[in-house]
């Protein structure tokens, strides 16, 4: 019973084990007196990348040949995804940017696609990665990492801090940051500190529920895999990718919309 357990724990902790390139190594510095912040997560950056480039091939190719007669399954396909991606813009934000909607379609297609790498079956990649090229681990799903996630929330915050500098200007970005939610004088320690953790939990609150909601996915696929007979795996992991589906469509839209609404409010005067 303990070799059994012991063999489970190994297994969900080799699939929980990035590809990883060590900084440390490469720059000929002690990685004992580095961080980890210099250990590079390869299959993350690998798979992300790739996806964004599948994507941008697939559309390019649709808008290559996109027509105004009857529409290709494909292009309609693309068209129905753009309509739900700007219908939900107007209704959100209410100002002028050509970049809110081109961004909001990035960013909801290619955290779907993220998402979707975990409805491939959980040693299928590994086992082809490990058989092909020698790699000792691979996780294919970028958006169970949180290097990925805070990079993205990273970028769309800086976006953030950017429209509300553009529209108010450094002078109203500071006022809004001192002056609310209270505009006495006295209250500015006070509304300085209320207002710099509701600036940083933008950033935070997407890149934690994105990959929390992924790692557990994750996870879950792992354990019925390392814990159950491969005849009784399909029994459970079937009906949790169904179900998983529904979570891969709605945390990109949560990302996507989410999104829109803080660079909404960043365009709003103080």
């Amino acid at each position: 019973m303990l070799a059994i357990k012991n063999t489970s724990q190994e297994y969900i902790g080799h699939h929980l084990h990035h590809l990883q390139f060590d900084l440390n190594t490469f720059l000929w510095m002690d990685a004992e007196k580095i961080s980890s912040f210099w250990v590079l997560n390869v299959d993350s950056i690998f798979f992300s990348t790739l996806l964004a480039v599948v994507f941008l091939l697939i559309v390019g190719r649709i808008a290559k040949i996109a027509t105004c007669g009857v529409p290709t399954k494909i292009q309609t396909f693309m068209e129905l995804i753009i309509l739900f991606v700007d219908n939900n813009v107007k209704d959100i934000f209410h100002g002028k940017n050509k970049l809110i909607a081109p961004l909001s379609m990035t960013i909801f297609v290619w955290i779907f696609l993220m998402n979707a790498m975990d409805l491939f079956p959980i040693d299928l990649l590994p086992y082809i990665a490990k058989l092909t090229f020698g790699l000792p681990f691979l996780r294919v799903v970028p958006s169970a990492d949180i290097n990925i996630t805070s990079s993205i929330a990273l970028n769309v915050f800086i976006l953030i801090v950017y429209y509300n500098i553009y529209t108010n200007g450094i002078r109203g970005f500071i006022k809004g940051l001192i002056y609310h939610p209270f505009s006495h004088p006295l209250c500015i320690p006070v509304n300085l500190i209320l207002e710099i953790i509701s600036l940083l939990s933008k950033p935070v609150s997407l890149s934690l529920r994105l990959f929390g909601n992924m790692y557990s996915g994750e996870l879950i696929f792992i354990l019925i895999s390392g814990l159950l007979p491969w005849w009784g795996q399909w029994a459970l992991s079937l009906p949790w990718a169904v179900f998983h589906i529904l979570i891969i469509i709605l945390q990109a839209f949560i990302f996507m919309v989410l999104t829109v609404i803080y660079l909404s409010t960043a365009h709003d005067p103080c």
